[in-house]
């Protein structure tokens, strides 16, 4: 019987039933003990732990094994530079910087220049560069550690990562990407290697320190078959099986049935959004409320469906006993969807104000963040 929804790297749509993308990806769900055990070691929890927005796993107890050993994991994380940069493009980004702020571990940035170059229709490799070092000044702004993070273009750093790279695409035949990816024999033989360069940061550090050093992937669950090769083939060439974080996709803002996308802009909200657009997107979003007042009143409305609340949940209200106030108003009718609008956008441009303040000072830092061959 066919899927209702689609989650793959290159596309996403329908209403997403996150545990049977468990069942079908084969991951792991975060369990409470989990988290706690994270709470131990952190002293914390980040929110999108906490709340499931980060909800699937692969070997994250292992990863935290290993640091309780004193074997000190490296993260890696990326991006791919189509557009410019959305809110939901910085989910994993979020709790990637808390990881390193809290374990002090060594980040590999790697943006995949050439990936967009190969999957979109760019007129030339230059345009994919050009939106990349926009994306960087972004990426330095959400806060990483310049003295533990190392910032990489695929096409500039090739000198070192490709002969990582064919010795994983040595193990990776074509029946395995149509049976991970669905190509076909008109997908370009660009893009049938391309996992390959994805799967190189994973092993980066242990090349570095002559050693194996575990790995661990905060991404979206969308990235999740790149790395299902990766593991495939890592213990082949002698390395650890990079461990992944998966999180779910902020939705639209026209509803659940879509994440966030860039080629339709009035569903998302970019970093570079001003004021006025970023309150007039969110007046526009798609809430849980009844037809009429009266109605939403009487009956109240429903926050498990509507995307405004998804917002506060994924990102912008770090008190629980808010969103509690926030969750349990909305469902008895004491709170109107114009009041959540007004309060979410209030935090949104905030945030933002700040995003926009930092990315203009990342300008004279890129260098400090930048790996060279």
């Amino acid at each position: 019987m066919a899927e209702d929804f689609v989650v793959t790297p290159w596309e996403v749509h329908g209403v997403i039933d996150y545990a049977k993308l468990i069942e079908r990806f084969g991951t792991q769900p975060i369990q409470p003990e989990l988290i706690e055990r994270v709470r131990k070691i952190a002293g914390d929890v980040h929110p999108m732990l906490s709340r499931g927005i980060f909800y699937s796993h692969r070997d994250f107890n292992w990863i935290l094994d290993e640091y309780e050993k004193g074997n000190r994991f490296v993260l890696y994380t990326g991006r791919g530079p189509s557009s410019g940069i959305h809110l939901g493009h910085m989910l994993p980004w979020i709790l990637t910087r808390w990881l390193q702020a809290k374990f002090q571990v060594k980040l590999y940035f790697q943006i995949t220049d050439d990936e967009k170059f190969l999957f979109k229709d760019f007129e030339s490799l230059n345009d994919a560069k050009r939106i990349a070092y926009d994306n960087i000044l972004d990426i330095i702004a959400t806060g990483f550690d310049p003295k533990l993070t190392r910032i990489f273009l695929d096409t500039e750093y090739i000198h070192h990562m490709y002969p990582v790279a064919v010795r994983v695409a040595k193990h990776v035949t074509f029946s395995t990407t149509r049976a991970v990816f669905g190509f076909e024999h008109s997908n370009n033989i660009g893009e049938i290697f391309y996992t390959s360069m994805q799967a190189v940061p994973c092993f980066l550090e242990s090349i570095e320190q002559g050693k194996n050093v575990p790995c661990i992937i905060p991404c979206g669950i969308d990235q999740d078959p790149h790395f299902r090769i990766t593991r495939d083939v890592a213990p082949l060439l002698g390395f650890y099986k990079p461990a992944l974080l998966h999180c779910k996709l902020l939705p639209s803002l026209q509803g659940f049935g879509a994440k966030m996308s860039s080629s339709q802009p009035e569903t998302v909200i970019f970093a570079a959004d001003s004021e006025k657009e970023t309150r007039r997107k969110i007046g526009n979003a798609l809430t849980g409320g009844r037809a009429t007042l009266e109605e939403q009143r009487r009956l109240g409305a429903n926050p498990d469906i509507c995307v405004v609340y998804a917002n506060y949940q994924y990102i912008f209200e770090p008190d629980e006993d808010h969103l509690k106030v926030v969750h349990d108003t909305c469902k008895s009718g004491a709170r109107l969807c114009g009041e959540c609008k007004a309060e979410l956008a209030d935090k949104v441009v905030a945030f933002l104000a700040k995003h926009h303040e930092r990315r203009e000072k990342a300008r004279d830092h890129v260098e400090e963040f930048m790996l060279r061959d």
